[in-house]
């Protein structure tokens, strides 16, 4: 399919109605982010999820309410977790939420460090910092999907980390996005337009049994 194919938007699209969604999505992951405690359970976490979109007005989710804690982080978003991880002292988790405003799709995910375990820190911290060098990739370089994500790869691997190529990103826009049949964005053989994909980072610790996740919109 075409680049126009794979952009194409409904009737009511609007760029900065989708720029809202986004930054109501962020409100909601931070607020999250800030709620999650030790001795926390993961489906704690993701019931906490719920009653914060609900606080602030969501339309409706359009894909389901992801929370990730300790060696659960390693999973995609697609896999389910094999037991409700508790969150420790010292510990990671990630939130990740797909989440309708004024009818369009705002995703936003990112890893949260609670104690001071220094490899969990850098493990989220590389994993944002990786993500800006993707993006500013895509604003100088003019890239390919396909040719993101394999420079997302090489750095990872130079940053020392493990890098989950299984993880692509994706289109959103006017909901629902699944009408326009766009593939991932890894896959994607042109140039990903503005305010149209969502960029998706997931790192592993080579030896330890976490890592890292986080996603926004690439946005010029």
């Amino acid at each position: 399919m075409s680049a126009e194919a794979h952009e194409r938007t409904g009737a009511g699209y609007r760029r900065e109605a989708l720029m809202h969604a986004q930054a109501k999505t962020w409100e909601a992951v931070n607020a999250i982010g800030r709620g999650v405690r030790p001795g926390m359970r993961e489906s704690e976490a993701k019931a906490l999820a719920g009653e914060v979109l609900a606080s602030l007005g969501y339309q409706r989710r359009w894909h389901p309410d992801i929370v990730r804690v300790g060696p659960n982080t390693r999973l995609m978003w697609k896999e389910r977790s094999p037991v409700d991880a508790v969150l420790g002292e010292n510990d990671l988790f990630f939130v990740d939420l797909g989440a309708v405003w004024d009818g369009h799709e705002g995703d936003a995910g990112t890893t949260f460090v609670v104690g001071e375990d220094e490899t969990m820190q850098a493990c989220a911290a590389a994993c944002r910092e990786l993500w800006d060098r993707v993006a500013a990739a895509w604003r100088e370089l003019r890239p390919t999907g396909r040719e993101l994500y394999a420079f997302a790869k090489r750095e990872a691997t130079a940053m020392g980390w493990e890098f989950n190529h299984d993880v692509k990103g994706h289109r959103v826009g006017d909901f629902p996005h699944a009408i326009h049949k766009a593939p991932d964005l890894g896959a994607v053989s042109h140039e990903p337009g503005d305010a149209l994909w969502i960029l998706e980072i997931q790192i592993r610790h080579p030896e330890r049994p976490i890592g890292a996740f986080h996603e926004d919109l690439l946005a010029r």
